[in-house]
């Protein structure tokens, strides 16, 4: 099993993102919130570029340098991420993805308290691309796609009446946590979009990818990619042990 614990990185120090894991295939690292992952209408710099560029002057390549976006992150999230860097590596990746493969752990911060510890969280989400909202609609509905993830209650603060959660995607539907969590009334903290009764603006979402783990598209080792949420509020609720442990239990 091949863990971004034990990985040489190259160069390291010399990029300007926090690197987890690299070789000549896969570039790992943490997203940076309020980045996007790829070019957008803000036509702000996005990540895949300012990688591509990261890699050309850490590495001294002329021309252009591929990297395939293998899996995306809202804007305002942070944490684990992999990338490819060559079209075979993002071919096999794409195809884990699609086979189900390619496993994904967040943790969130939510109002309130779901009803059950833990669960499965089955809906119908429907995109709005002109408003690039996402709402949960019946099923057979035309256009919508199910959205699948369970979850499990990690802590509660009940001061601040905010629940720790760990969620493990089964599907990969744009905006799904921050959607399904509000749909049973316990949006994110920070999510402007589907909580803003409960937020102010301003705050920075509270949703963190944790864990990335797949095949890796040549080895075929199990790669794993873990990124501790920042030791800023609301994440310093919990003690840096707390996320400790989640990560070694992956």
């Amino acid at each position: 099993m091949t863990t971004n614990n034990n990985i040489e990185k190259r160069n390291p120090a010399d990029s300007d993102f926090e690197i987890l894991y690299e070789d000549n295939h896969l570039l790992g690292i943490v997203k940076p919130v309020n980045i996007p992952t790829q070019g957008d209408a803000s036509s702000d710099p996005d990540l895949l570029s300012l990688l591509k560029e990261d890699i050309k002057e850490r590495y001294q390549k002329p021309g252009n340098v591929y990297l395939g976006l293998v899996h995306r992150l809202d804007r305002p999230v942070g944490g684990a991420m992999i990338f490819a860097k060559t079209s075979k590596a993002a071919s096999r990746l794409s195809e884990a993805v699609r086979s189900r493969n390619f496993d994904k752990t967040y943790l969130a911060i939510v109002h309130g308290t779901p009803a059950k510890r833990q669960g499965r969280l089955t809906n119908t989400l429907l995109k709005n691309e002109r408003t690039n909202t996402v709402s949960v609609v019946p099923k057979g509905t035309p256009g919508g796609k199910e959205a699948i993830l369970d979850y499990e209650v990690i802590g509660t603060a009940a001061s601040d009446n905010l629940t720790l959660i760990k969620v493990t995607l089964l599907t990969g539907r744009p905006h799904q946590i921050r959607v399904q969590f509000s749909h049973i009334g316990c949006p994110l903290y920070g999510d402007q979009k589907y909580g803003q009764a409960f937020n102010k603006p301003g705050q920075q979402i509270a949703l963190w990818s944790l864990y990335v783990g797949f095949p890796h598209p040549v080895t075929k080792e199990q790669t794993q990619l873990i990124s501790l949420p920042p030791e800023e509020a609301p994440w310093s609720l919990w003690n840096r042990q707390t996320y400790r442990e989640l990560s070694r239990q992956l």
